[in-house]
């Protein structure tokens, strides 16, 4: 149930079409993990926290560095050398304290992977890195749990949603490989505040259950040209991780 305060808190949203105090009360129960709080994942966190989504894990290893305030929205001066997980929970909390946040200072690696990544109902792909793109993508389809994938390049960014046996997976989209190196890579804040924009309302619209989602659709946005280009997704034959999973959505 929703509180007084929540009422009139999230009363804008609540008017809209479709989302009412019973769909407040869904981003309310809802568990969303976040990998990764850099350009990408600070703008999602603070959009999902906004919308009242009521518990958010927080997962990254790093620490604020100067070379991240071009983009990274939850952090400032004050923050530099301090764990990305601690300054973005703090930085949350006191956007909108009827959350429960928890952050995570830990690298989503093979050996710790399914326990860390436990607890959640949805993952947020919010990395730099393809090899842990891929972990999220085994655990998210071994779980049956939907993934939200996003990543930027220079004045590009892609968003994309997985639904496990229904959508092509990660490696599905990439065919194993990527055009996304592991390296830092160069990029301008207004790309991942468009693209993790653009991803927060997929969760939100998945939670709700309304809308139609990026599923089997992979949306490119050109910062230079600001036009987006829609590019549909198709299942890898060759694809070992998602092979046995509901094998008629491939057909």
């Amino acid at each position: 149930m929703l509180t007084k305060e929540e009422k009139q808190r999230y009363s804008r949203q609540i008017k809209l079409t479709g989302f009412g105090e019973y769909g407040q009360e869904k981003l309310k129960s809802a568990r969303v993990l976040i990998v990764g709080i850099g350009g990408l994942g600070c703008v999602v966190a603070t959009y999902l926290a906004l919308a009242g989504v009521g518990y958010i894990c927080l997962i990254d290893h790093g620490i604020v560095e100067l070379s991240n305030l071009n983009r990274q929205s939850l952090y400032g001066d004050q923050d530099i050398g301090r764990a990305k997980v601690d300054s973005a929970k703090e930085r949350l909390s006191a956007l909108n304290p009827n959350l429960q946040i928890q952050g995570l200072k830990e690298e989503i690696k093979e050996e710790n992977a399914w326990k860390l990544l436990r607890g959640c109902d949805i993952i947020v792909d919010a990395l730099d890195n393809l090899a842990g793109r891929y972990l999220l993508n085994e655990f998210a389809l071994s779980k049956n749990l939907p993934l939200f994938h996003d990543a930027v390049y220079g004045y590009e960014g892609r968003v994309t949603t997985i639904i496990p046996g229904k959508t092509p997976c990660l490696k599905c989209i990439y065919h194993g490989h990527g055009t996304f190196p592991p390296a830092e890579i160069p990029v301008i804040g207004v790309v991942p505040a468009i693209i993790g924009c653009l991803q927060s309302g997929e969760v939100i619209k998945y939670i709700l259950g309304i809308g139609q989602l990026l599923a089997r659709r992979l949306l490119i946005y050109d910062g230079l040209s600001q036009e987006f280009f829609e590019v549909q997704t198709k299942f890898d034959p060759n694809c070992n991780v998602c092979f046995s999973v509901n094998l008629s959505a491939k057909e």
